[in-house]
Order: structure tokens, then C-alpha cells, then sequence
């Protein structure tokens, strides 16, 4: 394993870090490769609790756009796609009680990961956005499907085309976050400790039953997030969207 993504294991919880603080924890090929390898380990192993969560000041801006930029090789834009996809089904299926633990920015591929968790906590000040819309793209990671559990289609479809970023405060009444706190290492310890009292067995196999069954519908809509990015990354919006993010100023957008 590299060091991108840490894993420490605490009686029956996993914790699981991701860790590229001074890029925010953005996920480059490297961090989504070795994550998908961690969640493939985790799925097998005795924990019962994974806690998701990142260093430093963010959970995760979202995908590493210096890699969007050097990844023009479609074979290797769908290997990526393939590893996210791997990511988002392994930690959506785990069959464990998961908590994506936001202790910062959630953006992007960064909220799609989030939102595959059982729970969601936040510190109140959490900047949260599917922002993707910002270069011209479509969510990936599972996000459309995320989305429309958490808000329904029509309120996921319009927030995705708003892309605005608001905090985990501004978040919750909407269902995009369980809970924002302003003590968050003691709401999850709440969280942890109330789960160590719960019948874990009987939670995980109801969870089995319910997201097995959203597993096709999941899939369906990554492989099309898949065919959708690489069309959108041909567009001339999506050219823009990426010099306006370089060069810091808001983009001019022709619907092309």
C-alpha cells in the first residue's frame, strides 16, 4: 500500500483516511487505486463500522483536475472510470455500518464518496458541493444516483445544474448531510458509541437487503456517468471551464 489512503483499525471499527492534505485529499488515479484496493480488504475483514474521512482541512475537493489535464488517453480516462466506479460500489455494498465523516470540503467525486455512506456527519462550516457543472461536466462516482436517494429527481437535477457550494448547515435541511455539528470528533464519537450498543448483525442485513437491491440501478447509472464524461470532456464548455479554473475567473459558457 502507498500512503495516499490510510487505514487504522480500532476493535470493531475501520477507519479509513484519505490522505493528500496539501491537495486537498483531491483524488488522483493513485489515491482512487489504492482506496478501491482498501475497500476491497475492508469489505472482507471482521469490523463492523468503517468511518471515511480525510486529513487535513478537507474530507475532499473532488477529483484531481492536474490529472484531467494530463489524462487525454481515452484508455486511460476509462481505467480511471473504471477504479471510481469500483470505489463507489464497494463502499455503497460494504457490508458494514458506514459514516462519511466530513471534516471539510466535500466537492465533487469527494461528495459522490461521501454520499455512498450510511450516514453522513459534518462539521457545520463543511463546504459541500456537486459542484462539477463549474467545467462543464456531469457528476461522476455514482452522484446522480446518490443524489436523486437524497432529494428526489427533480430537486437532484436542479441542484447539480446549480452546483453551488453552501455548508454542511445550509445542506442539511435539504438531506444532503445527517447531521452538521460544531463538534464533530464528538458527534461521531456519540455516533460510534451508539453502534457498539446496537444490534450490528440485524442493521448490516437490512442494509444487504436494501442496497443490493439499488446495486444494478447503481451500476447502470456509473457506466452512463462514464459514456456522459467522455462526452462532455470533448465540449468546448468543458475547454473553457477548465482555462477559467486555471486562471481563476468564472467561465464564458456557449452551451457548446
Amino acid at each position: 500500500m502507498g500512503d495516499t489512503v490510510l487505514v487504522r483499525r480500532e476493535g470493531k471499527i475501520t477507519y479509513i483516511t484519505l490522505n493528500r492534505p496539501e491537495q486537498l485529499n483531491s483524488m488522483n488515479i493513485e489515491l482512487l487505486e489504492e482506496l478501491s484496493k482498501v475497500l476491497e480488504q475492508v469489505k472482507d475483514d471482521d469490523s463492523k463500522v468503517v468511518v471515511l474521512t480525510g486529513a487535513g482541512k478537507a474530507f475532499s475537493a473532488g477529483g484531481d483536475v492536474k490529472t484531467m489535464l494530463q489524462n487525454t488517453d481515452p484508455e486511460g480516462f476509462k481505467q480511471v472510470m473504471k477504479t471510481i466506479k469500483n470505489c463507489s460500489t464497494l463502499f455503497y455494498t460494504m457490508p458494514k455500518v458506514t459514516i462519511a465523516s466530513l471534516n471539510g470540503a466535500a466537492a465533487g467525486l469527494g461528495l459522490s464518496m461521501a454520499l455512498a455512506a450510511d450516514y453522513i456527519i459534518a462539521d457545520e462550516d463543511a463546504k459541500i458541493a456537486m459542484n462539477f457543472i463549474g467545467i462543464g461536466l456531469i457528476p461522476d462516482g455514482g452522484g446522480h444516483f446518490y443524489m436523486e436517494q437524497r432529494l428526489g429527481p427533480v430537486k437532484a437535477k436542479q441542484t447539480i445544474w446549480e452546483g453551488k457550494m453552501m455548508t454542511a448547515k445550509e445542506a442539511q435541511p435539504f438531506g444532503l448531510v445527517d447531521l452538521a455539528t460544531s463538534h464533530l470528533e464528538k458527534a461521531l464519537e456519540t455516533y460510534l458509541t451508539k453502534l457498539s450498543h446496537s444490534p450490528l448483525m440485524s442493521m448490516i442485513e437490512t442494509k444487504k437487503i436494501l442496497n443490493n437491491k439499488q446495486l444494478p440501478l447503481l451500476e447502470e447509472v456509473l457506466d452512463q456517468e462514464t459514456k456522459g464524461q467522455a462526452l462532455m470532456r470533448q465540449t468546448k464548455d468543458h475547454q473553457e471551464g477548465i482555462q477559467a479554473f486555471i486562471e481563476k475567473r468564472n467561465p464564458n459558457f456557449i452551451g457548446e
